[in-house]
């Protein structure tokens, strides 16, 4: 009897198999993964020198993995049965109560001191004042919520040491946040703040540089989106989480926004709906990345802004139009102009050098243009 079913069982595992990668030969390829937010791996083309290195068999393993049929079922299910076996991170993504939280890594000494010369370096090249802001991620603002013993940066004694050594005039992120740690400050699925969380970076700001933050109390609220599922949750491979909620505090009108994707201007606007209906739905705030984007608001006799930046202060931007008369948003991963020419010939009032703190020690950052 136990014979007879180990040949069932041998057999139907065999067609199980053989149907995966029949089904799986014939469906066209994909070359995008909108779940998991990458580019899949194309079928590698076949050479002897390839195959003496190793490379073609390690791509064609890439390449049936990211192509079986129904990968993101399997994907789902290893990162769940990884789960019930007591596992608590996944690609460096931690699973938390109900949130999933990306792991810092510790930058080196050297890099803390190369980092900081660059910034000092802005600062004497301009002649306006420069503000340094680094943004806690949620790993340290919410540090209370990782699984025990799990490893990432020490972010309130980098900022300091950051701090400590900038010629710049610093912007504590880092007391504001944390007051409001109870608060959905992040998304549960993904690295960015929300954009209760930028109004307090705003608010930070504003205290920094002597100037009085709108009252949350004065906006209205309006939730644009309820199926947001972020970077976090694609690179996880956690998919039983439910979707977060983006939201906007802030009115499009009474601003006009000048994009330059190419170097050349188009009308841009702070909110792109279309990218409600996408997976990348952060996206929505500006449009996503630009090279260059300005916003010029009602306020003319108001400061304008110069802020050198990641993807975080795509939120924030729509609440710096209530303080500014101009907002001119460089991003130095697409952007090599001069820093230093660009403040004097477009009348810039104020520099804000604003990171993630990840983001600004990234090595493909390009902080090095602010020497420029």
């Amino acid at each position: 009897m136990n014979k007879y079913f180990n040949r069932i069982l041998t057999a139907v595992f065999c067609l199980f198999i053989g149907g995966m990668f029949l089904v799986s030969t014939i469906l066209p390829d994909k070359d995008f993964s909108p779940l998991e937010n990458r580019y899949l791996q194309a079928l590698p083309e076949f050479s002897f020198s390839a195959m003496h290195r190793g490379d073609f068999i390690e791509k064609m393993e890439d390449y049936t993995a990211d192509h079986i049929v129904g990968r993101d079922f399997w994907v789902a299910l290893n990162t769940w049965c990884e789960r019930l076996t007591g596992k608590k991170e996944n690609n460096g993504v931690y699973f938390t109560n109900g949130t999933l939280i990306t792991k810092v890594d510790t930058p080196t000494p050297d890099l803390l001191d190369k980092n900081s010369g660059l910034v000092n370096t802005l600062v004497d090249n301009v002649d306006v004042p420069v503000y340094f802001g680094l943004i806690p991620s949620a790993a340290g603002i919410w540090a209370d919520r990782l699984p025990a013993g799990a490893p990432t940066a020490d972010e309130s004694a980098i900022i300091d040491q950051m701090y400590a050594d900038s010629d710049a005039l610093t912007v504590d992120l880092w007391s504001v946040l944390q007051a409001h740690a109870d608060e959905q400050l992040y998304y549960r699925t993904d690295h960015h703040w929300t954009s209760l969380g930028a109004y307090y970076g705003y608010v930070a700001l504003m205290e920094a540089m002597g100037m009085e933050p709108v009252s949350l109390e004065d906006y209205t609220k309006t939730v644009v989106s309820e199926d947001f599922y972020g970077t976090s949750f694609s690179t996880s491979g956690v998919r039983w989480l439910p979707a977060d909620t983006i939201e906007t505090y802030i009115p499009a009108d009474g601003v006009t926004v000048t994009a330059y994707p190419d170097g050349k201007p188009v009308p841009g606007s702070l909110y792109a709906d279309s990218f409600l209906a996408e997976k990348d739905k952060y996206s929505y705030f500006l449009g996503g990345n630009k090279p260059l984007c300005v916003i010029e608001t009602e306020h003319t006799d108001a400061p304008r802004v110069l802020v050198i930046r990641d993807s975080y202060a795509d939120s924030l931007a729509p609440f710096l139009t209530e303080s500014f008369s101009e907002v001119h948003l460089f991003d130095l991963r697409y952007n090599f102009t001069s820093v230093k020419d660009y403040v004097e010939q477009n009348g810039i009032d104020r520099v804000v050098v604003l990171y993630s703190i990840d983001n600004f020690f990234d090595a493909g950052s390009n902080l090095f243009l602010l020497g420029r």
